[in-house]
């Protein structure tokens, strides 16, 4: 018989910018994550809807009608055991649902991975 997978987290990286969400993706890849990289909210939501990820990181700013403050509300509303962390260089200008976590840019590398892992 062969062997079976281990399980692999879901995550699902929003970011505008690509060398951004790449190397998000890139450090959640190396530790053990399956990535569902996004450039806005709305192709984002949808992940949420049909893969139940466990960890969201979104960008507080990002292209189309949705933010990320938005998005973070929608995946808490929908997986409220979900894992989310807002990340910026500035404050979000409104406040962030609760459960959820904020990350100002630049941040560590193992920062980001203890949210992952919370």
């Amino acid at each position: 018989m062969g062997r079976s997978k281990p399980f692999r987290a879901t995550a699902v990286v929003v970011e505008d910018d690509a060398i951004q969400r790449d190397m998000i993706a890139l450090l959640l890849e190396e530790n053990e994550f399956e990535v569902i990289q996004c450039e806005d909210a709305e192709t984002a939501s949808l992940a949420i809807k049909m893969r139940h990820p466990l960890f969201l990181i979104t960008d507080v700013r990002l292209s189309g009608k949705m933010d990320g403050v938005q998005l973070a509300r929608f995946a808490r509303q929908q997986h409220p055991s979900m894992r989310v962390v807002v990340i910026s260089g500035q404050a979000p200008s409104s406040a962030l649902p609760d459960g959820v976590r904020f990350l100002s840019k630049p941040f560590y590398p193992t920062t980001l991975l203890r949210e992952a892992a919370r």
